[in-house]
């Protein structure tokens, strides 16, 4: 690698190298970037935005960065499987490395048609994403990115090749060398260099090489078969045998550690028949209909499962309303509440642990906060409630589509060995939403109402991340998936496994049009030369606030009309039940959760009146007069006889006994009635005691009592200090003002195209800057710091790594000078806070101790106090 090469790859390398000649090769990723259009910098920076956070100051920073570690790695995991072969064929090719030499790595001898078509494309992505520069004669991997996908004997290739005979035979003894070629049937050289370019040339010449293992015992063709496709090393005797002693004798085995020999990368590849891998996949694994159904099946299974959808976070809430189950001091729900909370809904515990995160991803639920941390309803959920049915659904869909907090972990285990609970820290994935986007994606490009298996899904998303989806199935990305098809259709995106019409609309494809699936393999001719092709499977494009809020809107236009329309009344029967044909409006529904009890759900849902849920309305306020009424104006059926005898007979006893505090008292008109209390066996753990004839008194609280004596059969009502009777209300507990949860990205978010804009131009004014030939000033010619070779400041990257040094006359005189000729001039400038830097400026005006100047490097006019100003420099001729 030559010194300008490794200054553009590591960080802290060599100062800028001069730009190359027009026409020439580059000789470094920086100056391969510095050819390139704003269009092709715009790809790179959109691709990997994680070279944009800060912005660098030229191309030559950007390159450095281009060249770090982390950020390489995090390039490579979005290859897809093709493109990462691609690399990992480079990485193990000569370097540079001919366009043909690549082609032939990947379609062996026989040139797979397939592999040849889709290369152009592959080559392109990795040029675009700055892994892989230079010209299609002279191809080269990043270094960072060969280190990583060379082989080693501490990281195998997945390639399965082992070392050249070059570095092979890295130490070993001249004389041994000269063996190995008279073995081989070569001449004898004069040097160690020239033995082993002998020895190469044998391995790589296809006739030569098939001939001297036409020689070869059976015995030992089977020992290279067993190492031709990796791992390539193998152990050893002291005394090798027969077949492993031709093999080693030739050089076809090579010792590379005592008792170790591997296979040499050139007589792997003739075995292969020049292929790098066993298997090179440049198409992706088609994605094609298992079963399609009709639009309208699909459309109306959704939307039932929609519904169902709402109808459970309604009942988890209704269920935590006045206080749910107590935050786990680690945070999150304990097994137990979410084992009860399963049973409340009626599912799985996994399914409960969905929906629980589900409404805390949406914001309806959160901790109160207080001194005993419970969970319970917010404040949104109550303006949740109020809104249309497909309005509240689009707020569930779009929550669940961006967050990352993945319900599936929950009851896994952290990297502590800690179990992951519901509602509790460490159940962010932040490749969640990618793979959710993803696999929704993927079914909106089969035909309407076409579903497909999961199988074919995971192996998709394998080829699309190929170092992020391992082969294993059980990988996160292939969980996550799955738990995608699942969690879709529990919440009515998609209906017998096909994407709905609203989830279409939700996705932002066009209703009644599948999405069109990415262009990948033999359709899309490219030129071998294209630098600015777009990825074969793109991260998806981050949408804006309004483009999400404009598909949620068109999402719950098109669900709403096959939602069932809220119901005004419900059928009273004469077994004191009710029943609800469908779901019923918001008033009448609270009101029927207080009254009576839900016995059944389902298509239609059945309450049951009991003496308990009575009570429980009267605790809330209302008079037996406003029960019958309301039922009455409510049910298409009279109210039946035994419903009124039910609801008088509770209200006549109802408030009878007064509770209050004293520890707790019980006060009746009717001595009768305390008399009856105090003789009842279940009354003895109240430890009750007459202080009056009308008074008993417990050393129970009142709201022990209450229940105690509501389960003895009567129907107290509290009262207060002043002898008032106490209200109950439902829906009472609700936590304050809560945000719902912030999805953890997934690194640095995509820049959009004003910041690329911005951040390019001050790139390219930086490389300006920093490259940008100088004349020397009339004090440089006696001073070691002067102005002739480029500064740099702590947004610089001169040549020298100094800023301009002229006088304060020769500043003046220079600035004057420029304004009266146009010219444009490099400066070094201290801003207030003393950080100093580099500019590219062009003069306009000089006067009152400022210049103002167009600034290159920002893009503007700006004026700077010439006390600031270091010193300037003229740009050359052919720059200024």
């Amino acid at each position: 690698m030559s010194v300008q090469e490794q200054s553009s790859e590591e960080p802290g390398g060599a100062p800028t190298e001069e730009p190359a000649p027009a026409g020439a090769h580059p000789r470094s990723l920086a100056e391969d970037l510095r050819a390139r259009d704003d269009s092709s910098l715009s790809a790179l920076l959109r691709a990997r935005p994680d070279l944009i956070t800060p912005v660098p100051t030229d191309l030559t920073q950007l390159a450095t960065r281009a060249g770090t570690r982390a950020s390489v790695i995090r390039a490579l995991e979005r290859l897809d499987r093709f493109t990462l072969q691609t690399a990992e064929a480079l990485a193990v090719a000569p370097e540079p490395a001919p366009y043909g030499t690549l082609q032939d790595l990947l379609a062996g001898d026989a040139g797979d048609p397939a592999v040849v078509e889709a290369l152009p494309r592959a080559v392109a992505v990795l040029r675009e994403q700055a892994l892989v520069w230079g010209s299609d004669d002279r191809l080269r991997l990043v270094r960072t990115a060969r280190e990583l996908l060379a082989p080693s004997p501490q990281h195998p290739s997945p390639t399965g090749l082992g070392p050249t005979v070059a570095e092979a035979t890295t130490g070993m003894s001249p004389g041994r060398i000269q063996e190995l070629l008279t073995a081989a049937g070569l001449p004898t050289t004069h040097d160690a260099v020239s033995a082993v370019e002998s020895l190469t040339g044998l391995f790589t010449d296809r006739a030569r090489m098939s001939a001297l293992l036409d020689q070869a015992p059976p015995d030992s063709l089977e020992v290279l078969s067993r190492l031709v496709w990796g791992p390539p090393y193998g152990q050893v005797t002291a005394d090798p045998a027969t077949r492993l002693r031709w093999l080693i004798d030739r050089g076809l085995l090579l010792p590379t550690a005592p008792g170790t020999v591997v296979l040499p990368r050139e007589v792997a590849l003739h075995l292969r028949e020049g292929r790098a891998h066993q298997r090179t996949e440049p198409l992706p694994p088609p994605v094609e209909p298992t079963s399609v159904h009709r639009p309208q099946v699909v459309d109306s299974t959704a939307a039932g499962q929609a519904y169902t959808a709402l109808a459970t976070v309604e009942e988890l809430l209704k269920d935590w309303d006045e206080g749910g189950p107590s935050v786990l001091r680690a945070g999150g729900l304990s097994v137990r509440d979410l084992k009860r909370t399963a049973v409340a809904l009626d599912v799985p515990e996994p399914v409960a642990a969905f929906w629980v995160e589900l409404a805390y991803a949406a914001g309806l639920l959160a901790t109160d906060g207080e001194a005993d941390e419970r969970y319970a309803a917010t404040p949104a959920y109550d303006e949740w409630l109020e809104l249309p049915a497909a309005e509240r659904w689009t707020r569930l869909a779009t929550a669940w589509l961006s967050a990352t907090r993945t319900a599936g972990v929950v009851g896994g285990r952290d990297t502590k060995e800690r179990t992951l609970a519901a509602l509790g820290p460490g159940l962010d994935r932040s490749a969640a939403p990618e793979v959710r986007h993803r696999v929704l994606t993927l079914l909106a490009a089969l035909p309407e109402g076409g579903s497909t298996s999961a199988d074919a899904l995971v192996a998709r998303l394998h080829w699309e991340r190929a170092l992020r989806g391992a082969a294993s199935s059980d990988d996160l990305r292939s969980r996550i998936a799955r738990w995608t098809l699942t969690e879709a259709e529990s919440l009515g995106i998609t209906g017998r496994g096909a994407l709905s019409a609203h989830g279409r609309a939700l996705m932002g494809a066009p209703p009644g049009a599948p999405a069109p699936a990415p262009a990948t393999g033999p359709g899309d001719k490219l030129p071998v030369h294209h630098r600015h092709t777009h990825h074969p499977v793109p991260a998806p494009e981050p949408r804006s606030p309004a483009e999400v809020a404009s598909a949620a809107a068109l999402a719950g236009r098109l669900l709403a009309p096959l939602l069932p329309e809220p119901l005004d009344h419900v059928l009273l029967q004469a077994d004191l039940t009710a029943v609800a044909p469908g779901p019923l409006r918001r008033p009448l529904a609270d009101v029927l959760d207080v009254l009576a009890d839900v016995e059944s759900k389902g298509g239609a849902t059945v309450y049951r009146f009991t003496p308990g849920s009575v009570r429980r309305a009267l605790d809330a306020g209302r008079s037996a007069s406003d029960l019958q009424a309301f039922l009455a104006a409510h049910s298409r059926t009279p109210v039946p006889q035994p419903l009124a005898y039910l609801i008088d007979d509770v209200a006549r006893r109802h408030g009878h006994l007064r509770i209050g505090a004293a520890s707790a008292y019980v006060r009746c008109d009717d001595d009768a009635v305390l008399n009856e209390i105090v003789a009842d066996k279940r009354a003895q753990g109240l430890r009750l005691r007459r202080l009056a004839p009308t008074v008993l008194a417990a050393q129970a609280d009142p709201a022990t009592l209450l229940e105690g004596l509501r389960a003895m059969g009567f129907a107290p009502a509290a009262e207060s200090a002043e002898g008032d009777v106490l209200i109950t209300r439902a829906l009472a507990h609700r936590t304050p003002p809560r945000t719902a949860p912030e999805p953890v990205p997934d690194g640095p978010p995509s820049p959009d195209t004003i910041l690329l804009g911005a951040a390019i131009r001050a790139i390219r004014a930086g490389d300006l800057a920093s490259t940008a030939p100088r004349k020397p000033s009339a004090s440089a010619s006696g001073s070691a710091d002067s102005g002739s070779g480029s500064g740099s400041g702590s947004s610089g990257g001169g040549r020298n790594g100094t800023l301009p040094r002229t006088t304060a006359a020769e500043t003046l005189a220079t600035m004057q000078a420029a304004v009266l000729t146009g010219g444009t001039l490099w400066i070094g400038y201290v801003n207030a806070e003393g950080s100093a830097s580099q500019r590219v400026i062009a003069p306009v005006r000089v006067e009152g101790g400022f210049v103002t100047a167009y600034d290159h490097t920002a893009d503007e006019v700006r004026t700077y106090p010439l006390h600031r100003v270091t010193g300037v420099a003229e740009l050359a001729d052919d720059q200024a």
